[in-house]
């Protein structure tokens, strides 16, 4: 059996990923974001906003911790939700 210990820098990583693990889940956030990219078929493209009511304009993320949050909700939809039915 191989066991993985992640090194100091992964730990870190899964921490700031995590660091508030409630993620903004409100409409337009990044995590909503990215489940609903998920949900539409549409390909991994991480932003917050621009979908109406007070989600504010579009805006494009490309930090570390913001990509991560954006791809959790993208992610987990993949793994555990569902997909729009186009018939």
């Amino acid at each position: 059996m191989y066991i993985h210990l992640m090194t100091e820098e992964e730990q870190k990583a899964v921490v700031r990923a995590l660091r508030d693990w409630q993620f903004q889940r409100k409409h337009g956030s990044l995590y909503d974001r990215g489940s609903a990219d998920s949900y539409y078929g549409r390909p991994r493209d991480p932003h917050y906003g621009g979908v109406g009511g007070d989600s504010g304009s579009r805006v494009e993320v490309t930090d570390e911790c913001s990509v991560a949050e954006y791809m959790a909700g993208y992610d987990y939809n993949e793994l555990y939700g569902d997909k729009k039915d186009y018939r």
